[in-house]
Parts: C-alpha cells; structure tokens; sequence
C-alpha cells in the first residue's frame, strides 16, 4: 500500500476527515465517531458544517442569495395602490323638461310679443320671454297652420331640410343672459348630427313647422331662477 492510503486509515481511525478543498474560508467541516446520531441520521455520521460564509458565485452562495432576494416584502414597505381623484369645477348635468309653446301674445302698449312655454308634466311652470314682432308673427303663423301665398324664410328652411332628408331631432332653451335666451338645434342627417345655436324663436318656428313632432326642452334652471343660467358646455 502506498503512504497516502496509510494516511488516510490513520485518519479514519481517528474520526477525522479532511476539509474539502472548495469550502469557503473559516468553514470546518467535522464528524466524530462518538457522535450519538439524531433521528435524522441514527447512524451519528452526518456532517455538521459552521462558519460558512455563501460567496456569489458558488452554487451555494447563489442559492442562498437568491432565497433571501425572493423572501417576503414588508407589508409596510409594499407598494400601494394610487387613486387619482379629480380636481377642477364639477359640471351638472342639466335637466331637461318637456314643454309646448302655449300663446304668443302682444300686450299693448308693449310691441314686442311675448312667447309662452308651459311644461307638458306636473308641475306645469310657465317661461315668458318678449321676441321681435316679425319673428311674433311668423311663430303665429307656424301655431296655427295658417298657410301663406309664398313661403316664408322657415318654410323655405323647413322644405330643404326635408328634401336633404335632415331630421330636427330636438329643441332646447338651454341658457339665459339678461332678458336674452339661447336655444339651440339637434339636427341629424345622412352625414351624422350636429347641434347647432340658435334664437329662440327662430328654432321654435322650425319645431313646430316640421311634418313629425319635434319635442322643446327646457333647462330645469331657467324655471328655478330669475338670474342668469350659462348654458351647459
């Protein structure tokens, strides 16, 4: 037998065992042979390993490290979710009732007529606003069916409405300034919709001149107020 063998049966008997050479420094590895075992391992010659320092790179040292950089994040430290809460003027929307064009009367020594709206529903509330006479008289006209020798300027509008097949969808007063209301009209047509401002008199006449019945909305906050009301954007 070689020197080498004889070494290594001195050192079993022992109880010794070398050091392997790939253990990091100030590791020891060490087994006894008055180890009296666990129940893991009876036969008391598992190998007890202190002092080991993992370094990157060794299968062991990435192992570990990966192990620790998965571990659970602090619930504390966890990123939470983000809200946006929107900032800015909050915009109602409006709220629109049904009405129906009641009078258009001219109370003298006042010139200018008066246009009467009431609404269709409970609690029926009533809008006046004053229009110029010949807006007055044509709205008249458009009331009452009353037929004319030649059209006039809306029953001149309405007959190419209809033949560019262009429905008027709604009429809405939508706005007041001063003594001043604004209207406006929903068109739709081949090409899509489009709404479009308006005077009020001019796109009740067209309302009421149409073969099919046009509904006439109010805003709900011209009936509530006597002030101004900007129109909805």
């Amino acid at each position: 037998m070689t020197d080498a063998h004889d070494r290594a049966i001195q050192s079993s008997a022992l109880g010794e065992i070398d050091v392997p050479a790939t253990a990091s420094a100030g590791a020891s590895v060490s087994k006894t042979s008055d180890d009296p075992g666990t129940p893991d391992d009876p036969t008391g010659t598992a190998e007890v390993v202190t002092g080991v320092t993992p370094s990157e790179g060794s299968p062991l040292g990435n192992d570990l490290l990966d192990a620790i950089d998965s571990g659970p994040e602090d619930p504390e430290e966890a990123d939470e979710p983000v809200y946006t809460i929107p900032t800015g003027p909050v915009v109602a929307v409006p709220d629109y009732r049904m009405a129906l064009v009641s009078a258009v009367n001219v109370d003298l020594p006042n010139q200018h007529p008066t246009v009467l709206l009431r609404e269709s529903e409970s609690p029926r509330r009533q809008l006046s606003f004053s229009i110029g006479l010949q807006d007055g008289i044509v709205l008249s006209h458009a009331m009452r069916r009353i037929p004319t020798p030649r059209p006039l300027t809306h029953e001149l509008l309405t007959t190419i409405l209809q033949r560019f097949d262009i429905d008027v969808v709604a009429v809405r007063l939508v706005g007041r300034q001063g003594a001043v209301y604004f209207a406006e009209l929903d068109l739709r047509g081949r090409t899509g919709r489009s709404v479009l401002s308006a005077r009020p008199s001019d796109a009740l006449t067209l309302a009421l001149l149409q073969p099919v019945p046009v509904p006439i909305l109010i805003d709900g906050r011209l009936f509530e107020t006597s002030g101004d009301v900007v129109p909805p954007s």
